[in-house]
């Protein structure tokens, strides 16, 4: 199944919950400019459609909460952040979880939830490995699908900071980044028009969902020889920058942008440009299959027939591939969200430009989908589902999950989650569970 959206954000069909203006908000929040890691192949649901619908205020019957430790290092040197979940529940959250769980057949959930830059809910639920049994903790980590996209993007903003970038550069060709590195045949009409500010958009003009995106096939192919493969046999549909079609090989593409310019793997520059200046340190790329499964990973679920180890997350890297905690991107998040507390590591113009979209689609921004002030993005694998958000309203939340549904509304009610919890006016905890 491909899904296409057209640009601009869908709204959700609210008037079910009838709870809180703020819910109108969450609406927005819901894989709107976002799409699928991967072209899931064409299923069909059977039974009833459980979706939960009513007025947010039910309980679940979902598994119960986990215990870890995460690590971590601090900006100005190394300092041990032991993590530990929350000893206050909220329960107006833990139900909206467990229905969600439920509803849709969910193994394991992990959360974060920030508040004024603080860490104020940290939990796991559910089982990470269900042949073992192993309960799930806030150390585990998931892939991170389509939420891969933002540590790009907020990659390249630092070099746009360092002076070493600029969005107005071209890609391919004489003169331009990448040069005639790849390709074995005259660049098709208008590749060597491409911007980089058009590949974080997905305006290239190409290669997107709507038009089967490479990035799904030839799969035995290197990452150089899929883009190879792509421009030698792939024109483009559009002049660039006139047209909005959510690309994935468009980020593999900007992940050997930031190689060249840094001269290091694409995994080693974003730890270098992102995630060592904030304290992230157990972040990696994912392996394939379930025996490349790294250290505290948790075991992926297929639904429907999918198969969570069919696809090489490696070759992702740059628009798919990484692997984290829900801590890791909650972290993530405080860094980059444009309030006080926490110093960003982008300048202002930097994180302004970020967060805002194209003349094709005004409801993406460089890596990050846009509904009014608030900046977000789902992601989407074969045994994958996440979500994370920077709101407007002063918290930011981080959803991780180990299974995808092909149940109605999967993706918008794993949004809703956190909209739902919040239009009851829970009590969040005061004191910040990030020790640094």
């Amino acid at each position: 199944m491909k899904n296409t959206y057209q640009p601009g954000i869908y709204g959700a069909k609210l008037n079910a919950f009838k709870i809180s203006r703020l819910i109108a908000i969450a609406g927005l929040l819901f894989f709107a400019a976002c799409k699928k890691d991967s072209p899931a192949v064409t299923k069909t649901t059977t039974g009833t459609d459980t979706t939960h619908t009513g007025t947010g205020t039910g309980t679940g019957t979902g598994t119960g909460t986990g215990t870890g430790t995460g690590t971590g290092t601090g900006g100005g040197g190394t300092v041990i952040d032991t993590l530990t979940p929350s000893k206050v529940a909220v329960a107006a959250l833990d139900d909206e979880v467990n229905t969600f769980m439920t509803t849709y057949n969910v193994p394991a959930v992990s959360v974060a939830i920030t508040k004024g830059e603080k860490l104020v809910y940290l939990k796991a639920y559910g089982v990470s490995d269900k042949s073992k049994g192993t309960k799930a903790v806030i150390s585990d980590r998931y892939r991170l699908a389509s939420c891969s996209k933002q540590f790009t993007a907020v990659a390249i903003m630092k070099l746009l900071d360092q002076g070493k970038i600029k969005l107005s550069d071209k890609v391919f060709g004489d003169g331009a980044i990448l040069g005639k590195t790849y390709g074995t045949k005259a660049y098709g009409l208008h590749i060597t028009d491409i911007t980089v500010d058009e590949l974080l958009h997905h305006t290239s003009g190409g290669w997107g969902n709507s038009v089967n995106d490479p990035m799904f096939s030839n799969p035995t192919m290197t990452t150089s020889e899929l883009i190879t493969w792509t421009l030698d046999n792939r024109p483009l549909d559009h002049v660039p920058g006139s047209n909005y079609d959510y690309s994935n090989f468009g980020y593999c593409i900007l992940g050997r942008v930031i190689e060249k310019i840094t001269g290091q793997t694409y995994a080693e520059a974003v730890k270098t440009l992102v995630l060592t200046p904030i304290g992230i340190t157990d972040m990696t790329i994912g392996g394939n299959t379930l025996a490349d499964k790294q250290t505290k990973e948790v075991t992926y679920y297929g639904q429907s027939g999918e198969n969570p180890y069919a696809y090489n997350i490696t070759r992702m890297d740059a628009h798919g591939g990484w692997v984290a905690t829900a801590a890791d991107l909650a972290r993530f998040l405080v860094y980059i969200d444009k309030f006080p507390v926490r110093p960003d590591i982008l300048t202002s113009a930097s994180l302004n430009t970020m967060y805002t979209g194209s003349t094709a689609n005004a409801a993406y921004g460089c890596g990050w989908a846009i509904a009014g002030n608030n900046y977000f993005h789902q992601g989407s694998l074969p045994g994958t589902a996440t979500e994370q958000a920077r709101l407007d309203n002063g918290f930011n939340f981080v959803f991780l999950t180990n299974t995808r549904s092909f149940v109605a509304n999967f993706d918008s009610n794993l949004d809703q989650i956190f909209w739902k919890a919040f239009a009851k006016n829970p009590t969040w905890a005061t004191e910040d569970l990030f020790l640094k």
